[in-house]
């Protein structure tokens, strides 16, 4: 039982931030994105003594968060729910907040109108550092679909980014190619 918690612990260290991240990339919201990611962890304590090969762990636990995200995004969009979170703030209270860029808010308001199954392996590959067979594992789809995805995503965002209102505000994208 000591090693499993030791297991646990050391996965955790070494994951947690980036599948939080994930998370954030497909709810778009903080505490949805912790809920997603303690969930994931939540049922690795449950599995750990099924897991075998510890090398897949990474893309098991990146699976469930994908899958939960899923199965919560049906959910509100069969049952709708107004929050205090999607009442507008004021016009005075959303200029000059800090952190805030201008490149970062374009690119996430971009990034944000693109479907899930184009934004999921986009945030994977870029924010996350995955490799296609990585992204293959954790979204559970074929490798030719991860690169199609990427790229048709990729075209997307860049037109979104070059509109004329945005021509200023594009954003390079990396060139390097991984694959294993």
């Amino acid at each position: 039982m000591q090693s499993n918690r030791v297991k646990i612990q050391q996965v955790a260290d070494a994951w947690y931030d980036p599948l939080y991240r994930f998370a954030f990339s497909l709810s778009k919201n903080p505490d949805d994105a912790m809920d997603l990611t303690q969930s994931a962890f939540y049922k690795l304590t449950e599995k750990i003594d099924d897991i075998r090969d510890p090398s897949r762990i990474k893309s098991w636990l990146f699976s469930v968060v994908h899958r939960a995200y899923i199965d919560q995004y049906r959910h509100t969009t069969k049952f709708p729910k107004d929050t205090i979170d999607s009442v507008p703030e004021p016009a005075e209270a959303q200029k000059n907040r800090p952190g805030d860029s201008a490149d970062c808010e374009v690119v996430l308001q971009a990034l944000q109108t693109l479907d899930e199954r184009f934004r999921a392996p986009l945030a994977l590959y870029y924010l996350n550092d995955f490799s296609y067979r990585d992204i293959a594992k954790a979204l559970e789809i074929p490798i030719g679909t991860v690169m199609s995805r990427l790229r048709r995503a990729k075209d997307q965002l860049r037109a979104i980014l070059e509109t004329p209102a945005k021509q200023n505000q594009t954003i390079p994208f990396r060139k390097e190619v991984r694959h294993g």
